[in-house]
């Protein structure tokens, strides 16, 4: 499963592990792992985890790992004999299984395990419509979890490098599965930078975003995932640094042109359709993190030949990542173009 991590070389390892120790960031629910000379430390909060190596000599990393669980703790694999494929987010587990026996197998094994789970969900649909959100089955309830929530049971909050999002499955589109693509995108975030999010969610670009000192306005067409985002923003403590529109981002493009220094694009599916506006809102010089869906045999050209169409003569366009997030389908990759746009006039 994979879990947040630090990564250190192998003979600086004690040293962290003392360090996340004493900064009880600890992960006790999985084992340390060591691969090709590096060691991977599972941690319970990754903020935490990083500032309590920051001050180490030596070269530190947060990622994310396929840890092994802990001797000791019954996993759901434990119960059931096979290892299920699981996918947590927050307090929900959610489950991918055509046949309901199966899933409902899965599901108390997974209420029975000692691993903390309030919901079982199991994807009743893929997702749909421009608001990109799902149909869920609810397949089982912890009973004393739930008592002590009053949420429901599509309702959690997710926490991922130092950051938590309250949001509700059922109603909006979230993927635990980008985080470290997140956080690197994140990192290269100065303080000062004018960031607009045109498909923000919940706000896991954005909140870290203006975490890091920036100024920045968060655009959906799903308004309650605009609602979760003003929420989220309050919890992290940000709220007066995020802007979250609800709204269509070509609309909203007038109020803000001119306005980024960079832009978050992340629509995979039908990105090319807002390049146009994504030039509208560069300021004299503007990075996009442009996300796509492509086959393996080209799956960046499609993305450059977009956003030079767009860009060009006004911009210069230049391609300075070209980054695998991902394998989407056979023979599809889910991708990344960070490409900065330099105004020429």
């Amino acid at each position: 499963m994979d879990v947040p991590c630090v990564a250190v070389a192998r003979e600086a390892g004690e040293a962290a592990r003392s360090a996340l120790a004493a900064a009880e960031a600890l992960n006790d629910d999985h084992e340390i792992a060591v691969e090709d000379g590096r060691i991977y430390i599972p941690v319970t909060d990754a903020e935490a985890a990083a500032d309590a190596v920051a001050e180490l000599d030596c070269d530190t990393e947060m990622t994310t790992y396929d840890l092994p669980v802990r001797q000791g703790v019954r996993t759901p694999a434990d119960i059931l004999g096979f290892e299920p494929s699981l996918e947590r987010i927050g307090d929900i587990v959610v489950i991918d299984e055509d046949d309901p026996d199966r899933a409902a197998m899965i599901a108390e094994a997974v209420i029975d395990a000692d691993l903390p789970a309030r919901s079982v969900l199991n994807r009743a649909s893929k997702i749909k419509g421009e608001l990109r959100v799902r149909d869920w089955e609810v397949v089982a309830v912890d009973d004393d979890a739930a008592a002590d929530s009053d949420r429901s049971p599509t309702e959690t909050v997710h926490r991922e490098y130092g950051h938590e999002y309250l949001l509700d499955l059922a109603a909006v589109y979230f993927s635990p599965r980008l985080a470290t693509e997140r956080h690197r995108v994140v990192e290269q975030i100065e303080p000062g930078e004018q960031v607009l999010d045109m498909f923000a969610g919940v706000g896991p670009f954005a909140i870290p975003a203006a975490s890091r000192g920036a100024s920045v306005v968060a655009v959906d067409l799903n308004e309650t995932a605009i609602d979760y985002c003003r929420e989220n923003a309050r919890r992290n403590g940000v709220a007066d640094a995020v802007t979250a529109i609800a709204g269509d981002v070509r609309e909203v493009a007038a109020d803000y042109r001119g306005w980024a220094d960079r832009l978050v694009m992340n629509l995979p599916h039908s990105a090319n359709e807002f390049v146009a506006t994504a030039v509208d809102l560069a300021g004299e010089e503007c990075v996009l993190h442009y996300y796509d869906i492509q086959h393996e045999d080209d799956p960046f050209g499609p993305g450059i030949e977009a956003i030079r169409a767009a860009a060009e003569p006004e911009y210069a366009v230049s391609v300075e990542t070209e980054h695998v997030v991902r394998s989407y389908a056979p023979h599809e990759l889910n991708v990344c173009l960070d490409v900065r746009l330099r105004r020429t006039d």
